[in-house]
């Protein structure tokens, strides 16, 4: 995950639409903080990150949202998120395609992380899994995000 540029270090000035973004991005902030100051005491190794994880999920899919979904920020401004960290530009071209409108993480499409060489079980679709079976990612704690869902 990128690391979010603070906007006064930037000689750029943010275009236009920018102060009605920035609380909202504020908020997530915030709550990135509080994602990594977050006790991990009681969790396993892999569970410490997906605080973390989320977050930068929900940031960028507000920003995705915003400009695919709603029409609401023009092409400047989603360039200007993307070039200071505020969004991943890699996962928001994924959600782009077909297949891949809910995906969670782009660990869970790279096959290098896997132990069989195929994507996370997360990306698995509910109805092919067994009855009552409780899946969970373990690079990001999701619990299914095939598009199929």
């Amino acid at each position: 995950m990128p690391k979010v540029q603070p906007s006064r270090r930037s000689k750029q000035q943010p275009p236009e639409g920018w102060s009605d973004l920035e609380p909202r991005l504020e908020e997530f902030k915030q709550k990135m903080r509080d994602a990594e100051t977050e006790s991990t005491s009681g969790k396993r190794k892999v569970e410490s990150t997906w605080g973390i994880t989320r977050v930068h999920h929900q940031r960028s899919r507000y920003i995705f949202d915003l400009y695919y979904k709603r029409k609401a920020i023009s092409l400047a401004l989603l360039t200007y998120c993307v070039k200071h960290g505020h969004a991943d530009g890699t996962l928001m071209a994924k959600w782009k395609k077909q297949g891949f409108e809910k995906l969670c993480c782009l660990q869970c499409v790279q096959p290098r992380d896997t132990s069989f060489g195929t994507a996370c079980i997360c990306r698995v679709p509910k109805n092919k899994l067994e009855e009552g079976r409780v899946v969970e990612c373990v690079h990001c704690g999701c619990r299914g995000c095939a598009s199929s869902d």
